[in-house]
């Protein structure tokens, strides 16, 4: 079959890894299509999606050193990814790794040194894994990790308020656990806080205003999810003004230095927010949901992001689905693969189960990877 005639869409069209995790070298070509591995345990797919996820700012699928990525038997643990990726403003190169001993991404587009912030305008990622499943039973931080990559492919200056805001939370933290820090110097570090804290916060209201309005709508057979952010900040940016949120939030700084001195840490911040999630048919909390509903509600939340993205910048994310059909009913398997095929972005799944994937039928190309080889599916 010959490849659907779609309009400019996100799409890696060659991926090309060296030394990276269980490949030695890799390289191999796709079209435009939602792309389906499969293939048993351990067989190198999770690898495949980890590779296209150090295609995009952040750390990565599994926030792995970059030490830990290289393949095993490499004995400089250097690593490289590569691919050519086609999207609406034309074709790009990029390349990703570890070069040396260091511990930053090199990284290339179009064969020439850039930042990892200069990837933001050309692609973003979002994943979800199997240990994502746990989300909503498990601690607020892996929430607020999730948040966070949702807020970073709406808002790309995220990245940097959240880095600046932690950086200054540490050293806060470390001069009042050492005693007798000069006053002046932490005003300053609690102004840092303030200004990039009550940022993190506006930013994190925002976007999950847009997705609960987006889930509101419903995507096809999946529940619709209900967002809500819990947390003192946030509560603060509804009801005031940002320099006033600013200054509450120093206020509360300077009273909470003894206790925090106490605690080993700042008690006060968007640190300690969490992602309340609800299951908008029956009107529960996600947590208290069955396993198969609660994998629904995530993967409507994740289809949600990728509307929103494109609506906002006309980029939607390469999804990168680990898997991503464990748990949902033929059903719901069947809402997914439309949808997938309907985004403006190419979408990659794993499985174990080839038949698992059949509604796609000739919508998707289908692969098999064994042993870190990757060949076409028969």
């Amino acid at each position: 079959m010959s490849e659907p005639d779609l309009s400019p869409r996100l799409a890696v069209r060659r991926l090309t890894l060296t030394d990276f995790r269980c490949y030695a070298h890799l390289r191999f070509d796709t079209d435009s299509r939602p792309v389906v591995l499969t293939g048993a345990n351990g067989a190198g797919k999770t690898n495949l999606l980890e590779a296209l996820s150090f295609l995009a700012p952040g750390r990565g699928m599994r926030r792995a050193a970059l030490a830990d990525v290289g393949r095993r038997d490499s004995a400089a643990r250097t690593w490289a990814v590569a691919a050519v990726l086609d999207g609406p403003a034309g074709r790009v190169e990029i390349g990703s790794g570890r070069d040396g001993g260091s511990e930053r991404r090199a990284i290339r587009i179009d064969g020439q040194p850039a930042k990892a912030r200069s990837l933001a305008g050309l692609v973003s990622a979002l994943w979800l894994t199997p240990a994502m499943d746990r989300l909503f039973i498990e601690g607020a931080g892996g929430r607020r990790r999730f948040l966070d990559r949702l807020v970073l492919g709406q808002d790309e200056g995220h990245a940097a308020r959240s880095g600046a805001y932690e950086h200054a939370m540490r050293e806060r933290s470390r001069l009042l656990r050492a005693g007798g820090a000069d006053g002046k110097w932490l005003a300053a570090l609690e102004d840092t806080m303030a200004r990039h804290g009550v940022a993190v916060a506006k930013a994190r209201v925002a976007t999950v205003a847009r997705l609960d309005a987006a889930c509101r709508l419903g995507i096809g057979a999946f529940p619709a999810a209900r967002l809500a952010l819990a947390g003192e900040i946030e509560g603060w940016t509804a009801e005031l003004a940002e320099a006033e949120a600013e200054d509450r939030f120093r206020g509360a700084l300077l009273r909470a230095r003894a206790r925090d001195a106490a605690a080993g840490g700042a008690t006060i911040g968007p640190h300690r927010s969490d992602l309340a999630v609800r299951h908008g048919g029956k009107d529960l909390p996600a947590g208290e949901c069955s396993t198969g509903e609660q994998k629904a509600v995530l993967v409507s939340i994740v289809l949600a992001q990728a509307r929103v993205r494109t609506s906002l910048s006309g980029l939607a994310p390469l999804l990168l689905l680990d898997e991503v059909v464990a748990h949902l009913d033929e059903i719901r398997r069947t809402a997914l693969f439309d949808e997938l095929a309907g985004l403006n972005a190419q979408s990659w799944m794993t499985g174990t189960d080839e038949s698992m994937f059949a509604g796609f039928g000739e919508r998707a190309q289908f692969f098999r990877v064994a042993d870190a080889i990757v060949l076409p599916a028969t």
